[in-house]
């Protein structure tokens, strides 16, 4: 088809998990058709504003790559080619704006924000370089993956040194909180991942898991990112909460509807092969919405669709379902509570581009 401030205030999940239930039932003429939502306040482009704090942003991380080794450098370079959206940078530096502005009505970034805009983007790079050698995946951005270019081994290594220099980077700001706080990234990377290769029997179990690792291995690294923006700018606990907040939420809404455009989007536009979560065994959010009318899917789900013709049908259960629509309706539900965070903030056309950010993850095909 073509067409927190502390770990505790992370997520609920079985409370999560208790509405999702009872989102299955909403009638669809509720339903988000993934429509543009109109915002009161005037329009601002996120990509705009944010373009000036990301100049020559691929340049300073490479600069942080310094290495002798020729071939060493050359996979570290290879995505940080500058034809990326840098998406999670972008909401670092806008986040940062807004505290600034919030607070003392700066409108500057300091250089110590635009530190943590880099940082978050390579740990977010090596956890891919990482993730593809864990999948075996082929392609990744439109291009053959590290893993199929240089080989496993070399592609773990190049992770780590991406990872290892992040460290040396986040070390360099001086601030313990600071590396408190995104350090706490690096960890949840690795439990979501350990989340991911288990599997739950119990339908709401289920779904709270698939909540839980969506959190760790996406939404984390953005929260944690705007949280520590805040606390670089803005000495109140209140608005460092508001900043996790709606990362978090943002976060969760973008991998969601990733998960949706893995049954909807042509492979050459997402960059990467579709039902490729279901050829992993993943059961994701239009699956497990999907199993509540077809619960003949339960054993595919438990045998992480491994036998023979058990990805084909469970795509056709996906999108004979409502699957699709009630995961893009719970994306919603998380963007709506993003801008209820954001909106908590002073007025300022950085606080309008994060709440126009949570349309634009709605709306994305790619």
């Amino acid at each position: 088809m073509c067409h927190f401030t502390q770990r505790s205030s992370a997520l609920s999940f079985p409370k999560i998990c208790n509405v999702f239930w009872r989102f299955h039932h909403t009638s669809t003429s509720h339903m988000c058709s993934c429509s543009k939502t109109v915002s009161d306040e005037k329009y601002q482009d996120p990509f705009q504003l944010g373009r000036k704090d990301l100049k020559n942003l691929y340049e300073d991380i490479k600069k942080e790559l310094l290495v002798s080794a020729a071939e060493l450098k050359e996979m570290c370079d290879y995505y940080f080619d500058g034809k990326g959206k840098a998406f999670r940078p972008m909401i670092v530096v806008l986040m940062a704006r807004a505290c600034n502005i919030h607070h003392n009505n700066s409108k500057e970034v300091q250089a110590s924000q635009r530190s943590v805009a880099i940082i978050a983007e390579m740990i977010h790079t090596a956890s891919l370089v990482h993730d593809d050698v864990i999948d075996d995946a082929n392609s990744r951005r439109g291009k053959r993956t590290l893993n199929q270019i240089w080989g496993e081994r070399k592609a773990v290594l190049a992770g780590d040194f991406i990872l290892s220099a992040a460290s040396v980077a986040l070390a360099r700001i001086g601030n313990t909180t600071i590396i408190s706080v995104l350090t706490q990234v690096i960890e949840d990377l690795v439990r979501g991942e350990f989340l991911q290769l288990g599997s739950k029997e119990n339908e709401n179990e289920r779904f709270a898991h698939y909540l839980e690792k969506t959190f760790k291995k996406t939404a984390s690294l953005i929260a944690n990112s705007c949280k520590a923006v805040s606390i670089l700018g803005c000495p109140d606990p209140k608005v460092h909460e508001i900043a996790y907040q709606y990362g978090k939420n943002v976060g969760i809404a973008f991998q969601l509807i990733d998960d949706v455009l893995d049954f909807t989007s042509c492979a050459d536009r997402l960059g990467k092969p579709t039902a490729a979560d279901l050829k992993l065994g993943l059961a994701t959010g239009p699956v497990l919405f999907a199993c509540r009318q077809f619960p003949e899917m339960n054993a595919m789900i438990m045998r992480r669709f491994s036998k023979p013709g058990d990805v084909e049908r469970a795509w056709k259960y996906v999108l004979q379902s409502d699957g699709v629509q009630q995961t893009t309706y719970l994306a919603q539900r998380y963007c709506h509570a993003a801008t209820r965070e954001i909106r908590k903030l002073r007025p300022s056309p950085e606080r309008e581009a994060l709440v126009h950010l949570t349309e634009m993850v709605l709306m994305r095909d790619k």
